[in-house]
């Protein structure tokens, strides 16, 4: 579940102010207000916001003035603009500082709240690739150092489960040791490896999305783009020490544009398949 987003509404106007405070609260976001872009940054310095609903028109520092500083000192934040005066140069200078919508005075409220809940949405998407992308090159460089692994591993491994051992083709998995042996050798997976191996076994025959595998493996939701990256890497990993051809592989298998799955007839060199 997303924490409560926090939004900052910045209008010289007292009324514009309580009335999108009111229409925003109602939709459960926190809400903070300034009547000035000097305040507003004073505001952001203390308490920093998910979005910012600026008008352009203020004495002072105006609204795209206002859009640099926050844009330099708070990237992460969303920037939308509504204001009663526009014009192309004002919008094109908007897009410029990064704004993520332009709205005109008088806006609906069903507008502004489709407005806010994208542009919310889009913040949401940015650091959670962020965050993938850190795990990623964090878990690149603790392999590249000896196979090691960065942070705990969700566990795989239901309690409840009637069979400790998982048994596909000439593939067997021990739920309980974390021991994986192929046709009665040994092979030695990193957690998330196994972990990787487990939900594939699961349901042997069966495609599972990234965005599954994610989910069983990491015990964490994302979108199918963004799973792709993540399950790449530790499918690549598997495949290095299961596979007899790494480049061909046999049991791993990726069905192009849905996922992968773990062949059902497993069968090794030795036994001719």
């Amino acid at each position: 579940m997303k924490k409560q987003a926090r939004i900052l509404v910045v209008d010289d106007e007292p009324s514009v102010c309580v009335a999108l405070e009111a229409v925003l609260i109602r939709e459960g976001y926190e809400v903070l207000t300034a009547h000035s872009g000097s305040e507003a940054l004073q505001l952001m310095a203390k308490t920093p916001v998910d979005l910012a609903l600026l008008d352009l028109n203020m004495p002072g520092m105006d609204g795209l003035q206002l859009m640099d500083e926050l844009r330099h000192r708070w990237p992460d934040t969303v920037l939308v603009i509504l204001t009663g005066y526009g014009t192309l140069e004002s919008a094109l200078g908007a897009l410029r500082y990064g704004a993520h919508d332009y709205l005109l005075k008088p806006s609906s409220p069903a507008d502004i709240k489709t407005s806010v809940r994208k542009g919310l949405e889009k913040r949401w998407d940015k650091l959670r690739r962020k965050q993938l992308l850190t795990r990623i090159e964090a878990d690149v460089r603790a392999l590249a150092k000896g196979g090691g692994e960065v942070g705990p591993e969700p566990p795989i491994v239901d309690e409840t489960e009637a069979e400790p051992v998982l048994e596909v083709g000439d593939l067997s998995i021990d739920l309980y040791k974390h021991a994986v042996t192929l046709a009665g050798q040994p092979v030695n997976l990193t957690p998330t490896e196994f972990n990787t191996l487990v939900a594939l076994a699961r349901k042997p025959g069966r495609v599972l999305s990234c965005a599954e595998l994610v989910k069983a493996v990491q015990g964490y939701e994302c979108d199918e783009r963004e799973a792709r990256g993540v399950i790449k890497t530790h499918i690549s990993h598997l495949r290095q020490k299961l596979e007899p051809d790494p480049a061909n592989p046999r049991y791993v298998i990726n069905v192009r544009g849905v996922g992968y799955m773990l062949m059902v007839q497993l069968k090794t060199q030795a036994q001719g398949g």
